[in-house]
């Protein structure tokens, strides 16, 4: 299923978030976003992240927000720091992998690692695949590693099989990063992991993902320090894996 393009910029200053590169073409669907940054009160935030909130699955829809709220986000001070919210790290969670064999992820113990939700019928896919392939080509000998999980619930990209999906990202994209079982990122079958990960590190629209490829940067020691929204190229994201590398 072809991705639906949408026109809205991702231009909120936000809680790690950077400003991606955008040609006119995203593809978000147009009812994702309003046509302002937002600013949710308290309240509201915490219905975003509710198994009953309108934002699940198949993407997110702006109805649940009244029209005059806003969107604020703590400023980014400089350099890449922590925000874990809870004393675990990613070392505690076991999942599967593409062909269903269980790993801990404390296998990964001392590596920078970036986290993704990965689809294979999105309009994202071939840009993130072939950055993110060469991203971890250029820095897989120095402590560092890519963690793709595939992932239907936006706009059902993701449909095949993980045979079909380990097929088309190994053979098409040459992937040679770790790819991990289909799991579901938003509602009530929100993955374990994927549980750890947003609530160490908020995002626009609360702690829900947004889209196929948001990403998620994980330091030595397991925790979370950095999100980016699906838009931001994997190539934007080198100079804090750099920092991590070298920490």
């Amino acid at each position: 299923m072809a991705s639906a393009p949408f026109s809205a910029a991702f231009s909120a200053p936000s809680y790690g978030f950077r400003r991606a590169r955008t040609n006119g073409n995203s593809p978000f669907p147009t009812s994702l976003w309003s046509p302002a940054a937002l600013r949710v009160p308290s309240s509201v935030r915490s219905s975003l992240g509710s198994c009953n909130s309108a934002f699940l699955v198949n993407g997110l829809s702006s109805s649940s927000l009244p029209s005059s709220s806003r969107l604020s986000f703590s400023s980014r001070s400089s350099g890449v720091y922590a925000r874990a919210a809870t004393e675990k790290t990613l070392y505690d969670f076991s999942v599967k992998d593409i062909d269903r064999n269980d790993v801990s992820l404390s296998k990964f113990k001392g590596k920078v690692l970036l986290i993704v939700n990965v689809a294979s019928k999105c309009g994202l896919t071939t840009s993130n695949y072939k950055e993110l392939s060469h991203v971890y080509e250029k820095y897989k000998t120095q402590g560092f590693e890519i963690l793709a999980f595939p992932c239907n619930q936006f706009g059902g990209q993701e449909p095949g099989s993980n045979p079909e999906i380990k097929q088309f990202a190994c053979t098409r994209f040459k992937a040679e990063f770790p790819i991990f079982d289909k799991v579901d990122v938003n509602g009530p079958g929100t993955a374990p992991v994927y549980q750890f990960l947003k609530s160490s590190a908020g995002g626009f629209l609360g702690e829900l993902v947004k889209w196929n490829f948001e990403k998620f940067l994980v330091d030595k020691n397991g925790k979370v320090v950095e999100r980016y929204p699906p838009t931001t190229s994997p190539f934007q994201i080198e100079k804090d894996i750099q920092k991590l590398l070298a920490a």
